[in-house]
């Protein structure tokens, strides 16, 4: 008896969690997606991964366009931290090509925006600013 019983709380368990399973929610996130239907936005070929991938990339590029104008409109000034963005090899350049004094020892020319800026190595402030 107690075997009978225990196969019919078994099998009523699992039969309830089929039912339970096949009535989950099928996450619409609100972008007219259906289970990788595409809703409204053409492009049948298309899945919502693209669609996010796509989204992130034009961001993105938007907020670089935004960052690169915020800089270009940067006034430069003696004692300042150099800004990140400038500190890579493509900005350096050498003293004796571009007619700039000797730098000293951990201190490297940059130029940006038609400037050259003397920054120092160790604590990236600006040391001297000479316009073109």
């Amino acid at each position: 008896m107690k075997k009978i019983l225990a196969i019919i709380a078994i099998s009523l368990s699992t039969l309830m969690n089929m039912q339970i399973a096949s009535a989950g929610p099928h996450f619409d996130n609100d972008r007219g997606y259906e289970r990788g239907e595409k809703g409204d936005r053409g492009n049948r070929g298309r899945n919502a991964r693209d669609y996010d991938d796509d989204d992130i990339q034009e961001k993105r590029r938007e907020r670089e366009e935004r960052g690169v104008k915020r800089l270009q409109q940067h006034k430069w000034q003696t004692g300042y931290v150099m800004p990140q963005h400038y500190r890579g090899n493509s900005y350096k350049v050498d003293y004796k090509d571009s007619n700039l004094p000797k730098p000293s020892r951990n201190q490297q020319w940059y130029k940006i925006n038609n400037d050259y800026i003397l920054v120092d190595s160790d604590s990236n402030n600006i040391v001297n600013i000479r316009g073109m």
